[in-house]
């Protein structure tokens, strides 16, 4: 019973809009009906500004770390740990007080792999960032990024549980960027940098 509330916690916490929340707080606007109309870091940085998307950068990131700090205190099992980054997000990515909608998850996954192995989630975004500087494309950078992870977490040894969940998570985040990918492909997805037109998708976190 007990944790079956601590995964319901963390997926209500990974469910916390708070790119909408800081969008209203800053500017009294729903960033729902800006940019590309996502409530990730990146449409808040290009709508509201940089100190905004770094503020919903960190929360979003916050999310999913602090869950999976306490599961590994509290319920010493790698698959209670992981079980409760993949509640944040899937709160995130599908939020309960946004009708089940949300964001990418990438912030929020970010912070969930920090809290699993700070090495392996360093070479991920290293790789995440080494991409979006060469080609300018945050959602080439987030999926390659993602990708990137389980590799990571098995040359440093990690559970196996850890292997598995960074696994699901990058499937997670690659069909969420679904959309992004056919720009890719198209020649059609906007750069880091540029303003997306009002009918745009999200290259999110």
């Amino acid at each position: 019973m007990i944790l079956a509330l601590f995964m319901l916690a963390a997926y209500l916490v990974g469910g916390i809009p708070f790119g909408l929340i800081i969008a209203k707080t800053i500017r009294g606007v729903d960033i729902r009906q800006l940019g590309s109309r996502n409530i990730g870091a990146t449409n808040v940085l290009r709508t509201v500004g940089w100190k905004g998307g770094l503020v919903v950068l960190i929360l979003d990131a916050a999310k999913g770390f602090l869950p999976v700090l306490l599961a590994k205190s509290l319920f010493p099992n790698p698959i209670v740990t992981v079980g409760a980054g993949l509640a944040a997000m899937l709160g995130h990515t599908f939020s309960p007080f946004l009708r089940f909608t949300g964001g990418r998850g990438v912030a929020t996954g970010l912070g969930v792999m920090l809290a699993l192995s700070w090495e392996a989630a360093l070479c991920g975004l290293g790789v995440a960032l080494a991409l979006m500087a060469a080609f300018r494309y945050v959602s080439l950078g987030s999926i390659m990024g993602s990708l990137s992870l389980p590799f990571f977490m098995l040359m440093f040894r990690q559970p196996l549980a850890y292997i598995i969940f960074t696994s699901l998570a990058a499937i997670l985040i690659v069909v969420r960027h679904l959309p992004n990918i056919r720009r890719l492909l198209a020649g059609e997805e906007h750069k880091f940098g540029e303003r997306p037109s009002q009918q745009a998708v999200a290259e999110e976190e």
